[in-house]
């Protein structure tokens, strides 16, 4: 650097010095932001729950401590967890177990799908709710409020068969409370005990409180149908069954006896618990909800009894089969309605047996149906035949009778001895005809039970059928007709018009005139309205029925003759010209002039 470079530096370094200390003002000092009441309440806070926050934590604990210890005292440390859950699974169901409660939060029946081709859940933990309520010194305490640890154990049952067991555990210090669940292969039943140790002087009571409340949810696409057939069933000690029926109001009963089973069941499957000993204080109820998707409200209250601290029962989880269901417990098949007494030994005995054996030989339930009814038909042959022959020669000496009418027509009581005369005489019985066909009339009737109740046929096609346990829809109808529905039911016409026409060919057979003739043409047509939403295996069995008798008692008619029946009864009449009353004829007749000399006076 020159001298003039450095002189001009050392000249522009001298001016700006002497204008900063003569010229420049001084710095200002910028003023302290005063904060808002709000930003002063937010630091305070923030600065106070940061100084604080781990002992106002410790605070809440405790406090939170106190109160469970206050509700549940030594079983306060139970409540706390997280939940889990565990499968007991075979080759039928699945069973979803809760580690809070021990309780049975879901189960799937594995081998049945519902109307939307879906798994068949037959309840889940929205549905289903099940309280075990324990007395203790602190209240009521509900099993389902603690937390359970869980493991898993193998066996076997006597018979060998493999089973599978999920222990569930809560300890302290002061005892244990232990929940078993053991389901074997093959097999509907979840066997569950509960045990109590120690725990001295903390549970006050003998015996444990069950709260059950079900929403049957709805399987099948026909929901009349199932809500008709869902039943809130039990079974008492002394070995009687009864239900609520199936009504749509609420229905309530507090039952005076110890019940040995409680089932919910909705046509085709049941959800039950069946005691060990007994359950006892039961009280039942059941309503229907305006909720399509739900079947049937349903609920049961009742206590199983402790003793030493122990106690067990087994749910049955599984379908209405009656074949399955009898090897359950006493009266348990009572779950799939069969009948009144007088029919359901035909659907027990016979149907039942006879369904089955046929499954291992057609694996179409159209063509079983087809050949249950041949059997049964070919096994009432005699009976059809007599009540032919019957009807024959009530035929062949309606003669007589015109003329004993245009006699006595006027005289009921003589008309009546007149014809017990003539019929001694001729040989004839005015009931031959009808007592054969009163005979089969149990396998009439039993069927109207069976098919609407047979899970055999559930989800099975046949012809235009998709599901033969609902009706047939051979087309919908724009409006709703009263009592017959908003749909046809091809196999219900047809059955209505196969009575109508064996109707019209018994006519001929009998002597039935007036309001007796009409009367086989009107039943057809009321059949039609009452069938026509039933299960359409139940009208397609009754349209081959119709049929197989029309072709029975023309191949009959082939072989009977009415010179030949005439034959007979002349041969009678000359046998019995000379023959001496009866006792019991002479008895009835007595007693016939009797009532009609009391008539007249």
């Amino acid at each position: 650097m020159d001298r003039n470079q450095a002189t001009g530096l050392i000249l522009f370094a001298a001016v700006i010095l002497i204008y900063s200390l003569f010229f420049a003002s001084s710095p200002e000092i910028p003023e302290a932001e005063t904060p808002t009441a709000s930003q002063t309440e937010s630091v305070e806070s923030n600065a106070s729950n940061q100084a604080s926050s781990p002992e106002l934590a410790v605070a809440n604990d405790s406090t939170l401590d106190a109160a469970r210890r206050a509700k549940y005292g030594v079983l306060a440390a139970l409540t706390q967890g997280e939940e889990e859950v565990f499968t007991l699974e075979n080759d039928q169901i699945q069973v979803h177990i809760s580690s809070k409660g021990a309780g049975v939060d879901q189960v799937i029946l594995k081998e049945y799908k519902n109307s939307k081709a879906e798994p068949l859940v037959l309840f889940n933990e929205e549905s289903s709710k099940m309280d075990f309520v324990l007395a203790s010194n602190n209240g009521p305490l509900n099993l389902n409020e603690l937390f359970f640890t869980a493991s898993t154990e193998n066996g076997q049952t006597e018979e060998g068969v493999p089973t599978q067991t999920l222990v569930l555990k809560a300890s302290t210090a002061s005892g244990e409370i232990v929940q078993r669940y053991t389901l074997a292969d093959e097999s509907y039943q979840v066997q569950k005990t509960i045990s109590i140790d120690r725990f001295q002087n903390i549970f006050t009571g003998n015996a444990i409180t069950v709260n059950w409340d079900e929403q049957l949810i709805a399987q099948e696409s026909n929901l009349a149908e199932s809500r008709r057939q869902s039943r809130l069933n039990y079974y008492t000690n002394s070995g009687s069954f009864d239900n609520l029926g199936s009504g749509d109001d609420l229905e309530q009963e507090q039952l005076e006896e110890s019940v040995k089973w409680i089932s919910f069941s909705q046509r085709f499957f049941s959800a039950a618990m069946i005691a060990e000993g007994d359950f006892q204080n039961v009280a039942l109820s059941q309503s229907t909800p305006e909720d399509s998707s739900i079947v049937r409200n349903m609920t049961a209250s009742f206590n199983i009894p402790l003793q030493d601290g122990q106690t067990g029962f087994t749910y049955y989880f599984g379908p209405d089969k009656y074949k399955v269901l009898k090897k359950v417990t006493d009266g348990f098949e009572d779950n799939v309605d069969m009948g009144y007494f007088f029919v359901s030994w035909v659907n027990k005995y016979i149907i039942v047996n006879l369904f089955a054996f046929l499954e291992n030989i057609f694996s179409n339930y159209g063509v079983i149906i087809i050949v249950i009814v041949f059997l049964i038909k070919l096994a009432l042959f005699p009976l059809t035949y007599k009540s032919y022959i019957g009807m024959a020669k009530m035929r062949v000496i309606k003669p007589e009778i015109d003329e004993l009418k245009e006699k006595y027509g006027e005289d009921p009581t003589k008309m009546q001895q007149e014809q017990m005369k003539l019929f001694s005489k001729l040989g004839v019985s005015p009931i031959s005809g009808c007592l054969p066909m009163v005979l089969q009339m149990p396998f009439l009737f039993a069927m109207f039970f069976f098919f609407p109740n047979a899970i055999e046929l559930r989800q099975e096609s046949f012809l235009w059928a998709t599901d033969l346990s609902t009706y047939d829809t051979f087309f919908n109808l724009p409006f709703t007709i009263p009592f017959y529905g908003s749909h046809v039911s091809l196999f219900t016409l047809l059955m209505t018009a196969s009575q109508i026409i064996y109707t019209h060919f018994n006519n001929q057979l009998t002597t039935a005139t007036g309001p007796m003739k009409n009367l086989g043409y009107i039943m057809p047509v009321m059949f039609m309205f009452i069938l026509n939403s039933y299960p359409a295996g139940l009208s397609f069995y009754y349209f081959v029925s119709n049929m197989v008798t029309f072709g029975q008692q023309a191949l009959i008619k082939q072989f009977v003759d009415d010179d030949k029946i005439r034959a007979k009864v002349e041969e009678s009449k000359a046998k019995n010209a000379n023959k001496k009353k009866s006792k019991f004829q002479q008895k009835l007749e007595d007693a016939m002039k009797a009532a009609d000399n009391s008539r007249k006076k």
